[in-house]
């Protein structure tokens, strides 16, 4: 089962969008819960000049099943041009948790 499982993680502008993302990815089951992690400082290339930046990240916990479905609705709600939308996969972790995960992002 563990397998299955991923981390996707996204940065979002604020707190707001963050909460109401997230929100609707674990309501629409593409998402068993998200951890939303306030004031991260970010520092990257946008178009060629080094901006900076305070973020919020969250971790989704997703299925494999599930992951276009989530990375799409993500997509679409997501306010930036080029959203950070990556995944981690889990190898391993508490057997009951890795259940629980998938049985929550079931269709």
């Amino acid at each position: 089962m563990a397998e299955q499982i991923l981390l996707a993680i996204s940065s979002f502008p604020d707190v707001e969008i963050a909460n109401r993302v997230a929100h609707t990815l674990v309501d629409e089951k593409l998402a068993a819960c998200a951890n939303i992690i306030p004031a991260v400082h970010s520092i990257y290339c946008w178009k060629g000049k080094v901006e900076t930046a305070g973020e919020v990240i969250v971790f989704f916990k997703t299925t494999q099943d599930r992951q276009k479905a989530l990375q799409d609705k993500l997509r679409s709600l997501h306010p930036y041009e080029v959203p950070e939308i990556v995944y981690l996969k889990i190898d391993r972790g508490l057997p009951d948790y890795l259940r629980w995960v998938a049985e929550s992002c079931a269709k």
